[in-house]
C-alpha cells in the first residue's frame, strides 16, 4: 500500500510500520492494505462512544429546512446492504434513521454506492451540479482532495475522493496518503463547525 508524505506522520501517530527510501522519497510503503485498515478499526473501536455498523448502507440523507427554506442534513436513514441493493426486486422494508448534529461522508467517487451524499445533495437542489471528477492525476488531485474536505452544506462536511464529484478535482490513484489525511482535515472541520454552533448558541441562536 502506498501512501505519500506527509501521510507517513499519520502512519506514525497509529503504530503502522512502513518502508521509507529517505528524504528523497515522495512516499512511503506499507506491508499490506489490511494493515493500515486493521489498526485504523482497531483504534477506532476502542472509544466507548463508537459503533460499527457492518453490512448497512446510507440509503438516504436526514433533512430540516430554517425559516427560509435552507436545507440543514441532519441524520442518515439506512438500510441492510442487501436490501438496499434490491430495491426493484423485492418487497419494501422499512429502514432505521440517525440523527445527527453534523455528518462526515468519504464514500468514493461515482460508482454503486460511491459519490451518494453529494449525489443526493444534488437531487434536493441543495447543490446545483456536481463537478464531476476529472482524469487521473495524483499530483494535483492529493492536494485538491485535502485542501478541499470541508462543510459542503449545514450539517454534512464531505472529504475523499467523494469530493472529486463536487469540485471536479483529479482522480487520485493507488497513492492514499491524501485519503487518510483527508480524514485528519474532516476532523479538524467538524471541530470548527461545532466551535461556531457553540459561539452561535451563546449569542441567542439555535443549535
Amino acid at each position: 500500500m502506498v501512501m505519500r508524505k506527509p501521510a507517513d506522520a499519520f502512519l506514525r501517530e497509529l503504530g503502522v510500520d512502513y518502508e521509507d527510501e529517505g528524504p528523497e522519497s515522495s512516499f512511503v510503503v506499507v506491508k499490506h492494505a489490511a494493515l493500515f485498515t486493521s489498526t485504523v478499526l482497531s483504534k477506532v473501536l476502542q472509544f466507548p462512544n463508537v459503533k460499527l455498523f457492518n453490512a448497512t448502507a446510507v440509503e438516504d440523507l436526514i433533512t430540516r429546512t430554517d425559516g427560509e427554506g435552507n436545507i440543514r442534513v441532519a441524520g442518515v436513514v439506512t438500510n441492510w446492504t442487501l436490501v438496499t441493493m434490491h430495491h426493484d426486486d423485492q418487497s419494501c422494508m422499512d429502514p432505521n434513521t440517525i440523527n445527527a448534529p453534523l455528518l462526515v461522508s468519504t464514500t468514493g467517487h461515482d460508482g454503486p454506492f460511491g459519490a451518494f451524499s453529494v449525489k443526493r445533495l444534488v437531487s434536493m437542489q441543495a447543490i446545483p451540479a456536481l463537478g464531476g471528477m476529472r482524469g487521473l492525476d495524483m499530483n494535483t488531485a492529493e492536494d485538491a482532495i485535502v485542501k478541499g474536505t470541508r462543510e459542503i452544506c449545514p450539517g454534512l462536511i464531505v472529504g475523499g475522493m467523494e469530493l472529486s464529484e463536487i469540485d471536479g478535482a483529479n482522480r487520485m490513484g493507488p497513492t492514499f496518503g491524501a485519503m487518510a489525511l483527508s480524514g485528519v482535515k474532516a476532523a479538524e472541520e467538524a471541530l470548527k463547525v461545532f466551535d461556531q454552533r457553540r459561539a452561535e448558541c451563546s449569542e441567542g441562536g439555535k443549535w
